[in-house]
């Protein structure tokens, strides 16, 4: 195996453009090719960065030599993609959510088992730099016992015409999308999810799926997660993870992020936000160096499945209504009733 990888996109997308940026700081991987069904912009990526177009999946990769690929596909086809690359040997570094569905994941995780080929899934927020160190800081004790997990990811953006709004592409609404992100970061701090709550906010968009959600986990540890997602509000907040323990408090914030403990005055910083491309660039350094054997994987393809679990149950939790009607009275009723007891002259 060279020194250098040489990767493969599937899709020329957003995504897609991030991690194109990202491998211009890597030594140890090159973008060689990209693939998309609308030769425009598989066109226009390449030649933004340099590499070969191709219209589809397969005619890249009969046309080029590969060392790994990098899936950016519409989560519906990410199963069907990632199988064909791992049964030709390739090692597969997928975007979120893994799939749809946990009968499809539980397939691409078999493929790579008995092809013995590397696979994990691409999850951003692992890989901030920021992140990283409040795992640390949680890990050392210094917030005491993790009582109250908090995450939110919301801002205002019209879906009207996105396919991450169209369920039979993107497998539903704002819970898929974004909270595959939140439920990765839980099991990231909190370990294993053994049971979760969601409720539905009011649809402002007019969308066919959830736009506005609000989810509750607990961890097999008992720690309780409150996790709030949308497309339709932003709630204005510094930080997009808040964690409370017995002994501090922590925030990872979009722009500094900080701790103090219990009887401290001041708050101790400890990063300095948000950086998509350094998260995306250490995402792919660590796959590379998976791939050759210098580390383990940061996401193990079970966990990836795991991630895919708790959504799915989510939706299914999301189906069912929780909801307990309060009883009340139109007023005059209310008046009667008073009246009847004495209590109106």
């Amino acid at each position: 195996m060279t020194a250098t990888l040489q990767f493969g996109l599937v899709g020329a997308g957003a995504i897609a453009q991030a991690y194109a940026q990202a491998f211009a700081g890597l030594n140890s991987a090159k973008l060689v090719a990209v693939a998309d069904v609308m030769p425009a912009s598989a066109n226009a990526l390449a030649e933004a960065f340099g590499c070969k177009a191709f219209t589809s999946y397969r005619a890249m990769a009969n046309g080029m030599k590969l060392d790994a690929v990098i899936v950016c596909t519409p989560p519906v086809s990410h199963a069907e993609v990632c199988i064909y690359f791992l049964q030709r040997r390739i090692p597969v570094l997928c975007e979120k959510p893994l799939s749809v569905d946990g009968t499809s994941a539980r397939a691409v995780l078999d493929i790579a088992k008995r092809s013995h080929v590397k696979f994990t899934m691409a999850s951003k927020f692992r890989y901030v730099e920021d992140v990283v160190k409040a795992k640390a800081i949680v890990t050392a004790g210094l917030l005491g016992d993790i009582i109250l997990f908090e995450n939110a990811f919301t801002s205002r953006i019209d879906m009207s015409n996105r396919w991450n709004s169209r369920p039979e592409i993107s497998g539903g609404g704002v819970l898929i999308d974004n909270g595959t992100h939140s439920v990765d970061l839980v099991r990231y701090f909190l370990g294993s999810v053994a049971e979760v709550q969601v409720v539905e906010g009011k649809r402002s968009q007019g969308l066919g799926v959830e736009d506005t959600v609000r989810i509750f986990v607990r961890s097999t540890g008992g720690v309780l997660g409150s996790i709030d997602l949308s497309w339709s509000i932003n709630k204005e907040q510094e930080s997009y993870i808040n964690i409370y323990g017995s002994h501090g408090t922590l925030w990872v914030g979009w722009k500094e992020s900080k701790y103090r403990q219990s009887g401290a005055r001041d708050w101790v910083v400890f990063g300095h936000g948000y950086n998509k491309i350094q998260a995306f660039r250490s995402n792919i350094d660590n796959f590379v160096k998976a791939i050759k054997g210098e580390e383990a994987l940061l996401i193990t393809p079970e966990e990836a499945l795991a991630n895919v679990d708790v959504i799915e149950a989510a939706y299914a939790d999301l189906r069912r209504s929780h909801w307990v009607a309060v009883e009340s009275s139109s007023p005059k009723a209310e008046s009667a009733t008073l009246a009847a007891n004495g209590a109106v002259a």
